[in-house]
């Protein structure tokens, strides 16, 4: 037997490790989840995050707080982060369903819906559910 023979063969697949809701998925090159069946993959730490943002929404618009500092003061947590998920209440409703539903794309994390998005919904959702 020679040499060659002995060498057993290699198969190297692009992939990526992301962790989702304390598990972690295989994130392929195009963006999709390696998985066999699609599955949908729910992120409770999104989930969790967008509905404190339309809580915190809704103690602000009856008038339980009168200003963002007062909310924040009440949950002991700093403004600026009060702010950050405050804006999740406008975020389009498809991708929120999606976010739901788990079908969102797989690299989306909550990193992505805390940066500064654009307002129309639209745009929103070319930005976030591309696949």
């Amino acid at each position: 037997m020679t040499q060659a023979a002995q060498m057993p063969e290699t198969t190297h697949i692009p992939m990526t490790f992301r962790p989702r809701g304390g598990k972690t998925v295989i994130v392929l090159p195009d963006g999709s989840r390696g998985v066999f069946r699609r599955e949908a993959t729910i992120d409770n730490t999104m989930i969790k995050v967008i509905a404190r943002g339309f809580r915190w929404q809704r103690l602000l618009y009856d008038g339980t707080y009168a200003t963002i500092e007062d909310l924040a003061a009440a949950e002991k947590i700093n403004p600026s982060y009060v702010s950050r998920i405050l804006r999740l209440a406008y975020l389009s409703p498809k991708v929120v369903q999606a976010i739901l539903d788990g079908s969102h794309p797989a690299w989306l994390t909550m990193k992505d819906l805390l940066r500064p998005l654009p307002s129309d919904w639209a745009e929103q959702e070319r930005l976030l559910l591309r696949a």
